[in-house]
């Protein structure tokens, strides 16, 4: 089969990971074209291309044959449904990409976190702000989400191993996604989270030991995480989290 092409940014993760780990997961051959030579040329001609059809808005965006899909949680609905990451009834089809949605907010939250004001601004130009905006989402927003996540995990009528029916969605990548992102930017207050989010523990350590993820994981495909991302690690805003 014609590998895929992702476009995103080379150099984060970002919001093109819940894509890598889709086709990671469903183990389909794929490019990452902005970290091929010439690659990221050709993402921002398509970007500027004003007359093409279906133009994406921003990265990611996928390359599907003929087909150009922009949209996070649109690229991982056509991902599911074409590789055993959806579940089969409509209903659950549904369900799936109403969790992914809420995900994405969650993950648009997190990035408040650390730029509450510009995402042009620097995060030294919005310190203060970054701190207090920190503080009331690490308050009253993260445990919102994160526990809304749990919830669905306990209400699931085919177990509380995934998220929807009996089997991976791209629902249960993303989470693992953010789970480990906010592992990373805040260690402190996450380890008190997690002793209330059992099931959501155990969601992330289950997509970890994937085969293939796991494989992903550690190989030179996973950028790692950084200061330049959505999931960034200010010791300070973890401590105005935690009550230090």
């Amino acid at each position: 089969m014609t590998p895929y092409e992702l476009h995103y940014w080379p150099g984060i993760q970002g919001r093109g990971e819940f894509v890598r780990l889709a086709l990671e997961a469903a183990g389909v051959p794929y490019r990452d074209m902005a970290r091929e030579p010439g690659g990221r040329e050709k993402m921002m001609r398509l970007l500027e291309d004003r007359g093409l059809a279906h133009a994406p808005f921003a990265p990611p965006f996928l390359k599907a044959g003929d087909l150009l899909i922009g949209q996070t949680a649109n690229i991982l609905m056509f991902l599911g449904a074409h590789h055993g990451l959806a579940p089969a009834d409509e209903a659950g089809r549904l369900w799936a990409n109403q969790l992914q949605l809420t995900i994405l907010d969650f993950a648009a939250e997190i990035h408040d976190t650390h730029h509450p004001i510009s995402s042009r601004l620097f995060y030294d130009d919005q310190h203060e702000e970054a701190k207090r905006r920190t503080a009331d989402f690490l308050e009253a927003r993260a445990p919102k989400f994160l526990y809304y996540f749990e919830n669905a995990l306990y209400n699931n009528k085919a177990g509380r191993s995934w998220l929807v029916g009996g089997g991976l969605t791209c629902a249960d990548l993303s989470l693992f996604q953010v789970v480990a992102g906010l592992r990373y930017a805040f260690p402190l207050t996450m380890a008190a989270f997690e002793e209330q989010l059992p099931l959501t523990g155990a969601l992330h350590h289950r997509v970890r030991d994937l085969p293939n993820i796991a494989a992903y994981l550690a190989s030179a495909r996973r950028i790692p995480f950084n200061q330049d991302d959505i999931f960034r690690y200010y010791p300070e805003l973890d401590r105005a989290g935690a009550g230090a």
